[in-house]
């Protein structure tokens, strides 16, 4: 009986050498094909884990740089918080030194204070001292003044006495003149005195009423005078008495101001220590606005710069996020591709694997089929009789038989080798899409279906490329 050899569901046995040559071409073609699949599909893993790598360096230099700045925040925090610690040891040795000038400063007023008292004191000392002189030198002026007034009164009994005695004395010798006259010329001119009598008389009259006015003329000129002095005499008494009034007023107003001022620097005294409190307090505030306006500036600054970097991470976030959509709908679609080129492959593969089997099982038998036949052929030729006939036919028998055998075990070898191939190419391509269903974390459960895979280990191993290449 013989038996079938059937390759990709075609019976081989019954082709000719053409029919086989064209066979193995297109199978040749189809394994092109399939490795040419299987470099496309190779190179499109390498490009897909060479942008997850990328993409992934970029996830975790954005990891990194988002560490770095809360580092960066932290230290600055650290840095905020031992600068509000130094401030604050400042504020201590300020509110210190404060308090020391402060004391400084109430020790200074007091003894200014005290040495005020004392000029003061020693100011009303003076005062009371000159008020005393002056009165001493009043009394001495008043002395003086009456003693003036004494002597101008002698003074002026004596000229007034002088001046009466003058003009009595002028007056009767003009009285003895004209009596003279008048005898010498009474009888040369009695009737020209007569006749210039009235004349004489109106002059004389007249001569009379001018003395007796220079006279009053005078004697007014001298009442105004003394007058006048004793006007001025007045006018100075009531001046002193004006400036021992101003002086006595000034006392006293020196002294209620004394008074006042005492208790104006006792009320003046809380109000002092109150207003040193609030400059305490308005001190304090002062040196925390400061210090709140500086944070304010720094965290305003660090607040930009946080906003500016979270708009451009928001930016690339945002770039992920659209570049993930695309390569979850480019998974998707590779999936699916995946799955129907697997699925297809897989069905081929199959079909190849049980039929190249059944080959090697069918051509395993029918080469023992052979050896037994050469056996029993090479038995049977060595029971001839004739030695040369038997040893050329022997040759002749075991050439042929050589070559028949090793074109057999050249087919079987090929065949296996292309079966190896076959199963490489296969398994590369589950370890492939097993790798991108982990690399995208899919899991193999949802798959299906068990891929097949060659449990029997072959004698072939992978050389450069994937290529299968015979154990030497």
């Amino acid at each position: 009986m013989k038996c079938l050899v059937l390759i990709d569901g075609v019976d081989t046995s019954t082709m000719t050498r053409d029919q086989l040559e064209t066979f193995a071409l297109r199978l040749k073609a189809e394994m092109e094909r399939e490795r040419e699949e299987r470099n496309y599909f190779q190179m499109e893993r390498d490009k897909i884990r060479t942008f997850w790598e990328i993409s992934r360096g970029k996830f975790q230099e954005v990891t990194a740089e988002i560490r770095k700045k809360d580092h960066e925040i932290e230290m600055t925090q650290e840095i905020a918080d031992l600068e509000a610690k130094q401030i604050m040891q400042q504020m201590k040795h300020l509110q210190f030194e404060n308090a020391d000038k402060i004391s400084q400063i109430r020790a200074e007023a007091m003894t200014r204070l005290k040495v005020a008292q004392e000029d003061h004191v020693t100011q009303q000392l003076e005062l009371l001292k000159d008020k005393r002189e002056l009165r001493r030198l009043l009394r001495e002026a008043e002395e003086v003044h009456e003693m003036q007034m004494q002597e101008l009164k002698m003074t002026n009994v004596e000229e007034l006495h002088q001046l009466r005695t003058r003009f009595e004395r002028d007056v009767k010798d003009m009285e003895l003149l004209h009596e003279e006259k008048m005898l010498v010329l009474k009888n040369e001119i009695e009737l020209v005195y007569r006749m210039q009598m009235f004349e004489v008389e109106e002059r004389k009259n007249t001569q009379i009423q001018k003395l007796i006015d220079n006279h009053d003329a005078a004697f007014n000129d001298m009442k105004n005078y003394y007058n006048d002095i004793t006007l001025n005499n007045l006018s100075l008494i009531s001046s002193l008495k004006q400036q021992m009034e101003a002086l006595r007023k000034q006392t006293e107003r020196s002294e209620r101001l004394a008074a006042d001022m005492i208790q104006e620097n006792r009320k003046l005294k809380e109000p002092l220590e109150q207003a040193q409190q609030e400059l305490q307090l308005l001190r304090r505030k002062l040196e925390f606005y400061d210090r709140d306006r500086a944070q304010l500036m720094r965290l305003k600054v660090r607040n930009a710069y946080v906003e500016k970097q979270l708009q451009g991470l928001t930016w690339e976030t945002d770039a992920l996020i659209l570049r993930n959509d695309t390569l979850v709908k480019e998974r998707e679609e590779l999936k699916e591709k995946f799955e129907e080129v697997v699925i297809e492959l897989q069905q081929k593969t199959g079909l190849k694997n049980v039929l190249l089997e059944r080959k090697i099982a069918i051509m395993q038998k029918e080469g023992e089929k052979q050896k037994q036949l050469l056996k029993e052929t090479m038995d049977r030729c060595v029971d001839t009789k004739d030695p040369k006939i038997r040893k050329l036919d022997a040759k002749a028998r075991e050439a042929r038989v050589e070559n028949v055998l090793e074109e057999k075990n050249r087919a079987i070898h090929e065949l296996s080798y292309e079966l190896a191939r076959i199963t490489k190419a296969h398994d590369d391509l589950l370890a492939t899409y097993e790798s991108k269903l982990a690399q995208f974390g899919i899991p193999k459960e949802e798959l299906g279906f068990e891929p097949l895979r060659k449990t029997v280990k072959w004698k072939y191993t992978c050389g450069p490329a994937g290529l299968v290449t015979e154990n030497q």
